[in-house]
């Protein structure tokens, strides 16, 4: 059973912090909401790590809005819901496309610099796409551009403090609403702080698997303190694997952006035979589940451990100039873009589920929010179309301060303790379990997924709950109960989705299944498993 708290404490014996405020993680969802609530708040910025530590500062490909006058909301509507597989909210993708335009507005303003061609936005086109609508910023390093820009931003506002290098054990909780969190300083002292509205912005969950995308602080934090609190959290068995990732002795699994692919690069098995005309009439621009699929299949088929991505047919000087942060990494391991196939496999990438949000960012505990890729607004279904997630952020960050402007003052002070029975520590080291954990989840829960397998994945991972019964003090120790609170649920919603869908793929039950299977799978600490409709939250 996963404990409400993980360590014993008493309200009155801690010092307490107290602002209007709380923001918990960096990243564009974090970095964007702080901005936005300044402007009228006190806002408690708190980083595991610092501001430059973030899946964002990673995001090539760019950023998904309407802009040009040959696309449009419907457009940009359609190709979200069929990439999202019959479970995206209509009305959540609904608001997505009509107010990203003015987000990226928002994201200008505070000094992001997109790049242009003849004094205009340069669009590019990525998988299961209609239109060309992706912005980016020095080719293909859209993330680090908008962390630039709003980082420099939060640290010249006075209205906004930064804890960084500090870690949030749990949220603070009494009569369904957050009071605020628990927080463990660099040395170790823990502090209350008291907020008026508390905003989750803490990322996904992709160090879950072994090999990933993600850095190494994608712990799903926020998802498991979520859950611990009383939250709903959604769809988790839906993890998007990215298709290309680099796959070459010494080098870490960097992405190979799908804009890549956008930009006319083609697929090759280990043969040299281009090969996505089997598996969908779209080829390298069909969504990311099929052609990671078909990586696999063709890496099982040519008994190899990666597939190539040709960009050869390009000038040097075009993938200088379009992709300079993957030619210049890719250069680093004696791999030239412009005129070498890039050997690249999947890597575990997004986790379209999350803390189930209404459409103003708002979960079920009172005055906690979600923003980002630790949410599930609805908008992404069983499948996240390209660049929709950083027109996600800004889209539901200033719906979530919209909705903070009419919340009551806190009127009362909770009555909260946690004290139990937990005895000894943590035997074997974090680092050998946390490599266990992702060894079990990429055996079992990974791109390719069947009921024995996962039976005997939970399995393991629940032998792996006395965790809790131990005295958890360090950052890597709330790490891994995270990871494991995360992996138990992704593991037993996989389990229980008798179909494959978007990013979840049961080798036993390999169709879609409409009939009985188009809905939610929702957990909540207190009663499980449920299931919900595909309707607009």
């Amino acid at each position: 059973m996963i404990p409400r708290y993980l360590v014993d404490f008493n309200l009155d014996e801690l010092p307490q912090v107290h602002t209007d405020v709380m923001v918990i993680g960096a990243g564009i969802a974090g970095l964007f909401t702080s901005i936005k609530a300044s402007e009228q708040y006190k806002v408690l910025m708190v980083t595991k790590k610092s501001l430059l530590d973030s899946n964002t500062r990673y995001a090539q490909g760019g950023i998904a809005a309407v802009i040009s006058d040959e696309d449009s909301p419907a457009y940009h509507s359609q190709d979200t819901l069929i990439a999202g597989a019959g479970l995206c909210s209509p009305s959540a993708v609904d608001v997505l496309v009509h107010e990203g335009p003015a987000g990226v507005q928002d994201l200008i303003r505070m000094g992001t610099q997109f790049d242009l061609e003849n004094g205009e936005f340069a669009l590019t086109k990525e998988g299961a796409h209609s239109q060309r609508r992706i912005l980016h910023a020095h080719g293909d390093a859209t993330g680090a551009e908008i962390v630039r820009a709003l980082s420099e931003k939060t640290k010249q506002d006075p209205n906004i403090d930064l804890w960084d290098d500090h870690f949030v054990i749990d949220l603070i909780t009494d009569g369904g609403e957050c009071f605020g969190a628990l927080v463990q300083k660099p040395d170790g002292q823990r502090v209350i702080v008291r907020a008026k509205a508390t905003i989750l912005c803490t990322g996904g969950a992709g160090q879950l698997y072994r090999y990933t995308t993600n850095p190494d602080i994608a712990t799903g934090d926020g998802i498991a303190i979520a859950y611990r609190a009383g939250a709903l959290v959604q769809d988790v068995e839906f993890i998007q694997f990215h298709p290309t990732a680099l796959c070459y002795p010494g080098a870490p699994r960097f992405l190979v952006s799908e804009a890549v692919r956008g930009e006319g690069a083609i697929l090759r098995n280990i043969n040299g035979e281009r090969f996505m005309e089997k598996y969908d009439p779209q080829l390298e621009l069909a969504p990311r589940d099929i052609v990671a699929r078909a990586i696999v299949n063709e890496m099982e088929l040519t008994k190899s451990t990666f597939v190539y991505i040709d960009f050869t047919h390009e000038s040097e000087e075009t993938v200088k100039h379009r992709f300079p942060t993957i030619y210049e990494f890719c250069l680093n391991y004696g791999l030239d873009l412009s005129s070498d196939w890039i050997p690249v496999a999947p890597a575990a990438h997004y986790m379209m589920g999350g803390v189930k949000t209404n459409l103003d960012g708002e979960t079920r505990v009172g005055r906690l929010f979600a923003c980002g890729e630790v949410s599930s607004t609805g908008v992404h279904g069983a499948n996240r179309l390209a660049s929709n997630s950083l027109s996600e952020a800004i889209v539901f960050g200033r719906r979530i301060m919209e909705r903070i402007h009419q919340l009551p003052p806190l009127d009362r002070n909770p009555s909260v303790s946690a004290a139990s029975s937990r005895t000894g520590h943590v035997k074997q080291p974090m680092v050998e379990k946390k490599l266990k954990l992702q060894k079990i989840m990429l055996r079992y829960v990974g791109l390719k997924r069947s009921a024995a397998g996962l039976e005997k994945g939970y399995g393991e991972l629940k032998r792996q709950l006395a965790i809790f019964d131990s005295c958890l003090t360090k950052r890597e120790d709330f790490e891994f109960a995270n990871l494991l609170t995360c992996a138990l649920l992704t593991t037993e919603a996989a389990l229980i989705r008798e179909e494959s869908r978007g990013g979840h793929y049961r080798e036993d039950f390999p169709e879609k299944d409409d009939l009985l299977w188009r809905k939610h799978t929702v957990f909540s600490r207190e009663d499980g498993i449920t299931e919900g409709r595909v309707d607009d939250v």
